[in-house]
């Protein structure tokens, strides 16, 4: 298990919302930075936390989200080679984020169109910036029982189920996975635990195939090191994670530091 931080940026601040909320008015805040981006990407690089990941929320194409896409530069300059970055990603912007820095750029909404997979737009952005800088967020919704992935900044419910069949199926076009728990991110009220049979069983079918499963990262809901012990034991160790809301950087009480003696 490895800690994952996060650098979440609406209209150019850093921020912590409740994900269910945003849309094109805003969006329900738990918290807002009086410091700019770089700041916490210089604070994860001095800890050696790599793998974070930078997410600007503002619809692309705005002024707002330009303000974001600055705030996110700074902090790919701060940290080069140390974080991830996504929001607005398509094939056409992907390799100026990478020669920022951007370790990875993460997509959602542009891999998907009415309600299934644009394997012609995730081609595209594989032949862009290479498979080994893609990471898919597969965020995720419960719907009749079952887990939707949500595009358009979590609002909108594809037809695509969240199941092991498809994390295995989508292996070949990315390096990594990004799952938010939608209906519990920045809540700080406990993770959706039931989501993690779904990666324990892509793990254990990967090990039955003899095939190297991809990294899964989960964010949603965790708010005390309890929490983050209950998934380390849940997922074996297997499922990477993180903390938004509940971190001391963004008003909460847990701290990067405990948190990194808990997951190695």
């Amino acid at each position: 298990m490895e800690f994952r931080p996060c650098i979440d940026i609406h209209n150019g601040k850093v921020k912590q919302i409740v994900g269910g909320t945003l849309n094109d008015a805003g969006a329900k805040e738990n918290f807002v930075s009086e410091r700019g981006a770089g700041y916490y990407a210089e604070y994860y690089r001095d800890l050696g936390i790599r793998g974070g990941h930078i997410i600007m929320l503002n619809k692309f194409g705005t002024p707002e989200y330009e303000a974001s896409r600055a705030a996110a530069m700074e902090a790919l300059s701060a940290y080069p080679g140390g974080l991830q970055v996504g929001g607005g990603i398509n094939a056409e912007n992907a390799g100026a984020f990478i020669e920022a820095g951007a370790s990875h750029v993460i997509v959602t909404s542009y891999v998907f169109s009415d309600g299934k997979i644009n394997y012609d737009n995730l081609k595209a952005l594989v032949r862009a910036v290479d498979r080994e800088h893609v990471v898919l967020d597969l965020s995720c919704r419960k719907k009749d029982g079952e887990y939707y992935i949500v595009t358009d900044r979590w609002q909108k419910f594809t037809r695509t189920k969240l199941t092991a069949a498809l994390l295995t199926k989508l292996e070949k076009h990315c390096a990594e996975y990004l799952i938010h728990a939608v209906d519990v991110e920045g809540k700080a009220a406990g993770p959706d635990e039931a989501l993690f049979e779904v990666f324990g069983e892509y793990f254990d079918t990967s090990a039955e195939e003899e095939r190297e499963a991809l990294p899964v990262t989960y964010a949603g809901g965790i708010h005390s090191y309890d929490d983050i012990r209950a998934l380390k034991k849940v997922s074996g160790g297997r499922v990477n994670i993180t903390v938004g809301s509940a971190l001391d950087l963004f008003g909460g009480e847990l701290s990067c530091e405990e948190i990194l003696k808990i997951v190695k």
